[in-house]
């Protein structure tokens, strides 16, 4: 699987607005500058956040974006779908719209499998969690595994 710079920076740019609260908006060049990440493409970024109700966002001197919701309310996964779409897909499709024939019938179960894994994963993980600095046990388990970074 394959995290995408706009998957990355999203996550990265909703920490840094859940690390402010929700009583300061932070503008966008601030959470660029501290996130370095590009400013105009950070902008798209916080539209789709902002679209899929994840961020609000106020004009103005006092202005500046702010999560939507509680950091522990809102999951890496409504991140990720926010600006990416399905979490997990198979040529852009979700796997239980897939088929397959002959030797490749197999396939499909194992796609569901990923889908509900990389679900269980994100959906299990909110932005107050990793803010905080203690993801939940089962995820931190994940980590200590001694191929977690070492196979290709």
């Amino acid at each position: 699987m394959r995290i995408s710079a706009k998957a990355d920076y999203a996550v990265r740019a909703a920490l840094q607005l859940a690390s402010a609260g929700p009583s300061q908006p932070l503008k966008a060049e601030a959470v660029a500058e501290a996130q370095e990440i590009p400013h105009k493409f950070l902008e798209g970024i916080l539209g789709d956040m902002r679209r899929g109700g994840l961020v609000q966002s106020r004009r103005g001197a006092g202005g500046g974006y702010r999560l939507a919701r509680p950091a522990c309310d809102i999951t890496v996964a409504d991140v990720i779908r926010a600006v990416e779409g399905p979490l997990v897909s198979v040529r852009g499709v979700r796997p239980p719209e897939l088929s397959y024939t002959g030797p490749a019938a197999s396939l499909l179960p194992l796609w569901v499998a990923l889908r509900v894994n990389v679900r269980e994963i994100l959906e299990g993980v909110s932005l107050a969690d990793i803010v905080s600095g203690r993801l939940p046990a089962e995820v931190s388990t994940l980590t200590t595994h001694p191929a977690a970074w070492t196979n290709p």
